[in-house]
C-alpha cells in the first residue's frame, strides 16, 4: 500500500447486542478488530449466526455498532454510505421485473442523478463486463439464476464504488453454475482493482476467491483466525492443486475448532 491509500475497512473493537437491556437481547458480535487493505478478497466463514452477515452490515452502516467503530476509506462507516463509496450484492439478485436487465443496472445511477446517456453508455459497458453484452433488452424471468447475479454484480459495480459487499450472493445456484460465477467475479475483481469483502458458508468457495478468509466463532461473533490464501492466479486446475486442498483442510481445521 503506497503512502497516498487509506485502508480500504477497519474496525475497531466493534460489539453488537441487539434489543440490548431487553428479555430478548442477543449478543451477535464481540470485539472485532479487522483491518482490510485496497484490493484484497475478504472472505468472512463461520457457523451459521455466528454474525458474518452483521458484520458486513455494520461495513455498510445498514446498522449501527454497539461498542467500537468502524472506518471506510478513511472516513465513518455512515459517511462512507453517504458518499457511495460501496455497493452490495445479495443472495437474491433483487432485480425488478418490470425493468429490462439495462435498466436495473442503471438504477442506482438514475436515483444519484446521472444523465441518461451516462447512464445509457454505463449499462452497456457493465454488460460487456459481466459478459452478457446483448441482454440490455431482455427481463429477469428470461435469465438464468447465474445470469441474474451477474446483473446483479453489474449494478452493484455501476457506480464505480471501491467497495463491493456480498452476501453470499452464489448460495442458491447449482454447483456448475456457482463455479462459472465464481470465475466470472474473479475476473471483474481483477479488471476494476474494487475491494471485496464476501460472507459464505462454503469452505471452497471462499479458498478459491479469497486472498484472505477470516473465520468466526459461534455467537457471540468473534475472529477466531486469518488465513491468508496464496494461490496464484485462478483457471481450471486450481479446484484440482495439492495447494487447494491443503487451504480448504486448513480453513476446515479451523472451523472444527471453533465448533457448531
Amino acid at each position: 500500500m503506497t503512502a497516498t491509500q487509506t485502508t480500504a475497512v477497519q474496525v475497531s473493537n466493534v460489539t453488537k447486542v441487539f434489543n440490548q437491556g431487553k428479555s430478548n437481547q442477543v449478543a451477535a458480535l464481540d470485539d472485532i478488530d479487522l483491518t482490510i487493505e485496497p484490493e484484497e478478497f475478504v472472505t468472512l466463514i463461520g457457523p451459521s449466526g455466528c454474525g458474518k452477515s452483521t458484520l458486513l452490515r455494520l461495513i455498510a452502516s445498514l446498522t449501527e455498532p454497539t461498542e467500537g467503530s468502524i472506518q471506510v476509506n478513511g472516513k465513518s462507516a455512515e459517511q462512507a454510505r453517504l458518499d457511495q463509496d460501496y455497493g452490495m450484492a445479495f443472495q437474491k439478485a433483487g432485480l425488478f421485473d418490470w425493468r429490462n436487465v439495462a435498466k436495473n443496472i442503471e438504477l442506482p445511477l438514475e436515483l444519484m442523478g446521472w444523465s441518461r446517456g451516462d447512464r445509457s453508455a454505463r449499462s452497456k459497458e457493465m454488460l460487456e463486463l459481466v459478459q452478457l453484452g446483448g441482454f440490455g433488452h431482455h427481463h429477469p424471468a428470461e435469465l438464468s439464476g447465474g445470469m441474474q447475479q451477474r446483473v446483479a454484480i453489474a449494478r452493484a459495480l455501476s457506480f464505480k464504488p471501491s467497495l463491493l459487499l456480498m452476501d453470499e450472493p452464489f448460495g442458491a445456484l447449482d454447483e456448475m453454475t456457482r463455479e462459472h460465477v465464481q470465475d466470472e467475479l474473479l475476473r471483474i475483481w481483477h479488471d476494476t482493482s474494487t475491494t471485496v469483502v464476501f460472507v459464505t458458508h462454503s469452505v471452497p468457495e471462499a479458498v478459491y476467491l479469497s486472498t484472505r478468509v477470516v473465520v468466526m466463532s459461534p455467537r457471540p461473533g468473534r475472529i477466531s483466525q486469518m488465513i491468508d490464501i496464496d494461490l496464484g492466479g485462478r483457471d481450471e486446475f486450481t479446484r484440482d492443486a495439492d495447494e487447494f486442498h491443503a487451504a480448504v483442510t486448513q480453513v476446515r481445521k479451523a472451523l472444527r475448532a471453533v465448533g457448531p
